[in-house]
């Protein structure tokens, strides 16, 4: 692999790490946030609430970004094949009119003599 594409797939890694752990840090905080509303719980309570809303919104935001990233997937193919047939229409179309212009061209030479 390129240094350069080595380089730009571990930053996207790092950058993804960093991410997940903001996104694990917010379910916390709003589990935090949700157990204080209910001040009645003991404190084995208020923890086993936290772990379970901490872990329904991990999984939740799994199955989000699972399901973002296989789309992210189907639209570069679709994108892809949308691209490549547009690049052929364009060479076609080139290559017509260059060979129209030429045989005009042609043409007019041999009408000219």
């Amino acid at each position: 692999m390129e240094p350069d594409k080595e380089s730009a797939r571990g930053l996207a890694q790092v950058e993804g790490y960093l991410l997940w752990n903001a996104e694990v840090e917010e379910a916390r905080r709003r589990a935090r946030l949700f157990t204080d509303a209910l001040p009645w719980l003991t404190t084995a309570q208020r923890e086993d609430v936290e772990r379970v809303y901490v872990a329904d919104r991990v999984e939740a935001c799994r199955e989000t970004l699972t399901r973002i990233a296989g789309r992210a997937v189907e639209l570069r193919g679709e994108y892809t094949a949308r691209y490549d047939r547009l690049r052929r229409r364009c060479v076609a179309v080139s290559v017509l009119t260059a060979g129209t212009m030429g045989g005009t061209c042609a043409a007019l030479a041999l009408m000219g003599r």
